[in-house]
């Protein structure tokens, strides 16, 4: 007689259940390190700036208590608040414009070269394996008028790269475009390859010309990897606070302050105001996740369109 399995009340095997159970178990451990770095490094931190933007917290005093809405009205009525708003957007349309452009001619350049495609391709990627800190620096000596290799041509004709604010503000895209304009083609590329020949072909086929194929088959297709490669831009851009910090300080005349650093300034230096600088994070925050959103949103009605 063939032995019984033993049914829960439920009708199903005892054995099965304890292995699903199990199973569920073994997920949990093995999504628990990226859960704590999450909550760590994340979480934890974002719940401080926002219980520092609500209280009166100086640098060395630590908490004094709540401090609404006064350190909101702080923020937005500091006197470098506008000046770094208008600059960070400046600087943000030019340098996604000009990397979205870039990449993608860098990225067609180097799906259609064969001769030469690996060289491109590995010249092209070598800027982004170094850091954006180190990046700046070695670009701070590039500018120098005294150390770097352009120093004689400064010396004769008087210009300086960081010493006016238009100087400082494409000196500074310079060093970013060259920077990611290689991680960026690769994600282009990515997006290109995805697209399959055949959608080419019956373009070709039907009389396209080139700038009709592009316009309107590499494009539409390509809106995806647009909409990934637009909202690492922006958000990138955004944010931006080593290269200026390192190449520029803020200046000339505080005419290359970002947000960023505007937040580090009201932080550690001048007042100190962990409160105001932690307003100035959450104004940041929110800013973001609106114009993701709107950027997102923006590329997927077109994409359904």
């Amino acid at each position: 007689m063939a032995a019984t399995i033993p049914i829960s009340p439920t009708g199903r095997p005892t054995r099965q259940r304890r292995k699903r159970k199990a199973k569920d178990y073994r997920g949990w451990l093995y999504a628990l390190p990226t859960a704590l770095f999450v909550f760590l490094l994340f979480v934890l931190p974002l719940a401080l700036v926002f219980k520092m933007s609500a209280s009166d917290w100086p640098l060395l005093a630590g908490d004094q208590g709540i401090n609404l809405p006064d350190n909101f009205t702080a923020a937005v009525s500091n006197r470098f608040f506008l000046d770094s708003v208008l600059f960070t957007l400046k600087y943000t349309v030019f340098t996604t414009v000009i990397l979205l452009v870039l990449s993608l001619g860098l990225a067609m350049l180097v799906q259609e070269s064969s001769r030469w495609k690996g060289f491109l391709r590995t010249s092209f990627l070598i800027p982004s394996a170094l850091g954006l800190a180190s990046a700046s620096l070695l670009f701070y000596v590039f500018y120098s008028p005294i150390a770097g290799p352009f120093a004689g041509l400064m010396k004769t004709f008087g210009f300086s790269f960081l010493g006016t604010p238009d100087g400082a503000l494409w000196s500074t895209i310079f060093l970013i475009v060259w920077r990611f304009a290689g991680f960026y083609m690769l994600l282009m590329l990515v997006g290109l390859q995805g697209i399959p020949g055949d959608v080419y072909e019956a373009a070709r086929i039907d009389g396209a010309s080139p700038r009709q194929i592009f316009f309107g088959v590499t494009l539409p297709l390509l809106k995806p990897t647009l909409a990934l490669t637009a909202v690492l831009c922006v958000t990138g851009s955004l944010l931006a606070f080593e290269q200026f910090y390192i190449l520029t300080k803020g200046g000339p005349d505080n005419s290359t302050i970002t947000v960023v650093q505007l937040i580090y300034s009201v932080a550690f230096q001048g007042r100190n105001d962990l409160g105001v600088a932690g307003a100035l994070s959450v104004i940041v925050l929110l800013a973001l996740v609106v114009i993701n959103i709107v950027q997102i949103r923006s590329f997927s009605r077109k994409a359904e369109d």
